[in-house]
């Protein structure tokens, strides 16, 4: 690790991974999600981008008339200084080996083989620089039969299981509303930067770091293949009900939805008393809870008969003064306006050149009592740090830069 370098950004303290020099060389999704977030954490992201940027760039919907500002972008891509180099010309090339040379993690998401092609590959990269971490984050990883195949959230999603077991029991395969086939590669993308930079300290030595986004999310999916290695019967679909208990899922009040865990006794008493039925409790079919699972087709009609008579927000505060675990379903625009996250500071305005104010979601990590994660600065504009990262990590002068300009190596 090496000091850590530039101004604090609006006086944030340094972060954990302050000094830590991230050679970023994602695009989309997965690669610049787990980037953003080693940003946030204090290190400094060189985003390395070919000329035109990182197609992500071209999403929309977008926060100007002249479609500079994609909010797709701009959501995964804060706190870093992008460089625009053309690894098409043999210069844009050597200067990302030095850049490498120089960095403690490297970090791409293209399909395996495509950096080797170039002469990027890890073996070669960690002669010159033994401490580097090299991460590749893709769709299968790097060796397998599916190594070589495309793969989007969607398809991570379905041939995980994800989807199989996501939606109605009377529906089709559903998608979850988030790609968490994409995100969940990407914290396990920096789970296992973090861990590389830990052992270091100890080896003084970096490593290869192989994420599969499919993998990640088969992890993710433990309680479904534990349920089926234990009995052999295959998890389908269930809504937003549990396998296990009953009642645990959704219910439609008078003006919206909410959802009712009540995974104890004391929970399902306490439940019938709110709901004005404590005959419920006394029913043999639903004393017990596999008693309630069983006879669940019964049982949830008659529940939600009685949610459907009062307002969310009746419910809400009946059950949780009476301590059953319970939560009002939200929209997204309820969700930016609640006052909890509100007092968690979980949405911050970052002020971006050429924009103005932008609001966007914190840092998960933001509440590290001395390091926290928040976000390092505003998304960079395409090439906005290249000068100033050839001359501070390459000792370049500004004539150099220019004739690299010239030539075509840098953008």
């Amino acid at each position: 690790m090496r000091e850590p370098v530039g101004e604090p950004w609006h006086g944030r303290p340094p972060g954990p991974l302050a000094g830590v020099l991230v050679v970023d060389l994602t695009w989309y999704l997965a690669g610049p999600y787990a980037t953003m977030i080693l940003a946030d954490l204090g290190a400094t992201v060189l985003k390395i981008e070919q000329p035109g940027g990182d197609p992500a760039r071209g999403n929309g919907p977008f926060l100007d008339a002249e479609r500079r500002f994609s909010s797709y972008f701009m959501s995964v891509n804060r706190g870093k200084r992008s460089v625009v180099l053309n690894l098409k010309h043999p210069r844009g090339l050597a200067i990302l080996a030095e850049l490498a040379a120089r960095a403690d993690v490297l970090v791409e998401n293209y399909l395996p083989g495509t950096l080797e092609r170039l002469g990027l590959r890890y073996a070669a990269l960690a002669e010159r620089n033994p401490r580097l971490i090299y991460a590749a984050c893709s769709g299968f990883g790097q060796q397998g039969p599916y190594a070589r195949r495309p793969a989007l959230d969607v398809i991570i999603q379905a041939m995980a299981g994800t989807m199989s077991i996501t939606g109605e029991p009377d529906g089709p395969p559903m998608r979850a509303g988030a790609s968490i086939g994409d995100l969940t590669g990407a914290l396990y993308t920096v789970i296992g930067i973090l861990a590389a930079l830990h052992e270091r300290e100890r080896s003084g030595r970096g490593q290869f770091v192989d994420v599969a986004l499919l993998d990640a999310q088969v992890a993710l999916l433990e309680n479904a293949f534990a349920r089926y290695f234990a009995t052999g019967e295959v998890p389908g679909r269930q809504g937003t009900s549990h396998p296990l208990i009953t009642p645990f899922q959704a219910f439609a009040t008078a003006d919206g939805s909410l959802v009712v865990a009540a995974s104890s006794q004391a929970h399902w008493r306490a439940l019938c008393e709110v709901l004005g039925r404590p005959d419920l409790c006394e029913d043999p079919r639903f004393r017990e809870r596999a008693d309630r699972t069983r006879h669940r087709a019964e049982l949830v009609p008659i529940l939600a008969a009685q949610f459907a008579t009062r307002p969310t927000g009746y419910w809400v505060e009946r059950l949780l003064a009476a301590g059953v675990p319970c939560g009002p379903i939200h929209t997204i625009d309820q969700v930016a306006a609640d006052p909890h996250l509100a007092a968690r500071a979980m949405f911050v305005t970052l002020d971006v050149p050429g924009l103005g104010p932008l609001r966007t979601v914190n840092s998960a990590l933001h509440h590290l009592s001395r390091t926290p994660g928040v976000p390092a600065g505003p998304p960079p504009a395409l090439g906005e740090h290249t000068a100033e990262v050839l001359r501070e990590y390459l000792g370049l002068t500004d004539p150099q830069v220019e004739a690299l300009r010239a030539e075509g190596a840098v953008a």
